[in-house]
């Protein structure tokens, strides 16, 4: 089970693209272990088909028992990241965790994709994740147990997977690149404990406004565990030594099993969950 309370207190998390979906559990996850949050995200304003502001995300964090403050930024830009950092370190002191939340997806066959859509997905997935991971390196080494957590999978070379949408494949990968190259770099700190370069994905799909908005929402949403099953995995993740889980991709319900959940019915999905992308499963890879 994810480690208590106490153990995320004081400790300061920068979280992109948490205004909602998994960013948000995940920021609720360790807020409601003490921790402090900075979530840095777009939405302002409400959106039309989107729940939620970062404002109503920190009011969130804030009532689960955390600390937090709002940046309205773009990953993608130097300056707004910048920004979030330094209100990390003038609010709270410093940076312990970061966690590369944000995300563009787009899996149109090669042909059909927008050049705009293959530069979004650039852009957010792998120049968002260097931008925040490289402005925040100086503040982890402060920390007495420095995490970064990217939301990317396992690198899957099956062609199922590579085949299937290219472009989107080669961000997701590239975030994962990205954590493992930086394990190997910075290995060496700390006397070998170094910043834990972890990554973590889940192994169904998640019950969030994308696939509400995607074709057959009901029903995908249905057969989709909640964001809840990804806060859990990270808290626990998040809660080991930093040497412990260096370099490592995560599932989400192995992490929990592992940990000693017996029973993940209570993330929802129904007897069988949606299976999701860059994971083996009967009918997609195997």
């Amino acid at each position: 089970m994810p480690s208590p309370q106490e153990s995320f207190s004081d400790r300061t998390l920068v979280v992109s693209g948490g205004s909602r979906g998994i960013g948000l559990a995940i920021a609720l996850g360790a807020a409601r272990r003490g921790a402090n949050v900075v979530l840095l995200a777009k939405t302002a304003e409400p959106h039309p088909k989107l729940p939620g502001t970062v404002y109503t995300a920190v009011a969130e964090v804030e009532a689960a028992g955390g600390k937090a403050v709002a940046v309205v930024g773009d990953v993608r830009n130097d300056e707004d990241v910048a920004r979030a950092v330094d209100t990390a370190v003038e609010h709270f002191g410093g940076i312990d965790i970061v966690v590369n939340n944000a995300s563009a997806i787009a899996t149109e066959p090669t042909e059909a994709l927008p050049a705009k859509k293959f530069d979004l997905m650039m852009d957010i997935n792998l120049r968002g994740t260097f931008l925040l991971t490289k402005a925040a390196l100086p503040h982890l080494r402060g920390s007495a147990n420095p995490h970064v957590l990217t939301l990317a999978p396992p690198i899957n070379m099956n062609p199922y997977w590579l085949g299937a949408h290219p472009s989107y494949t080669l961000s997701k990968y590239g975030m994962t690149l990205l954590s493992l190259g930086w394990a190997a770099e910075y290995a060496s700190e700390k006397d070998g404990a170094g910043i834990g370069f972890s990554c973590l994905w889940p192994e169904t799909y998640i019950a969030t406004a994308a696939v509400a908005n995607g074709a057959g929402g009901p029903d995908m949403l249905a057969a989709s565990r909640s964001p809840e099953i990804m806060a859990d995995a990270a808290v626990e993740i998040l809660s080991r030594p930093a040497a412990e889980v260096t370099g490592q991709c995560f599932i989400d319900s192995q992490v929990l099993t592992a940990s000693g959940v017996a029973d993940l019915s209570r993330y929802g999905g129904g007897d069988d969950p949606i299976i999701d992308i860059f994971i083996d499963a009967p009918g997609q890879g195997l």
